[in-house]
C-alpha cells in the first residue's frame, strides 16, 4: 500500500506569526492534531498538539514560531506505508509531510496508520481462494512396456 492511499489532503496550514491560542482553537475546530507551518510557499515547521503544552498554561502573546517543530520529515506519496511507519518510529515523530514532485501533497499521521491497521492493514490478495476444495489426484496411466 502506498502513502497516497492513506494520506490526508488537503493539509491545514498556518503561518509562523499566528497566535498560539488561535492555532489551538483551529486545531480544536478542525479536530486535527497537526498543522503544517508555512512561510509563503516554504514549509518551515509542524505544529502539533504535543507542542502546545510547551507554550505554558496561557498562550497569551505566544506565536506558533515559538513552539513549532522546525525539523520536518517528508516522504514521497509513492513510497510504501511500511517505509513511512518505520521512519516515524525511528524518529519518534507522529506525522510526515507527504510530497508530490517536491511539493506538499498531504500529511500522514499515526492516526492514519492506526486507521489502516484497524481496517485490516493490507489489501486483499487477488488470488486468495474463498474456500478450499478437495480435488482427487489424477491416476497415472501405466503403459505396458514392450521389449
Amino acid at each position: 500500500m502506498r502513502i497516497r492511499e492513506i494520506m490526508t489532503e488537503p493539509v491545514e496550514t498556518v503561518t509562523p506569526s499566528m497566535a498560539l491560542d488561535q492555532a489551538a482553537g483551529l486545531m480544536g475546530a478542525l479536530r486535527v492534531h497537526h498543522l503544517v507551518v508555512k512561510d509563503g510557499p516554504k514549509i518551515v515547521g509542524v505544529l502539533s498538539t504535543r507542542d502546545l503544552p510547551r507554550a505554558g498554561a496561557a498562550h497569551d502573546g505566544g506565536v506558533v514560531r515559538d513552539v513549532m517543530s522546525s525539523h520536518i520529515a517528508t516522504v514521497d506519496e509513492g513510497e510504501t506505508v511500511r517505509k513511512a511507519a518505520n521512519l516515524m518510529r525511528g524518529r519518534s515523530i507522529s506525522c510526515l509531510v507527504a510530497t508530490r514532485n517536491g511539493r506538499m501533497a498531504g500529511i500522514v499521521t499515526v492516526s492514519d496508520l492506526l486507521d489502516l491497521l484497524g481496517k485490516g492493514g493490507e489489501r486483499r490478495v487477488a488470488n486468495a481462494r474463498a474456500s478450499l476444495h478437495y480435488r482427487v489426484p489424477h491416476q497415472k496411466q501405466h503403459r505396458g512396456r514392450s521389449w
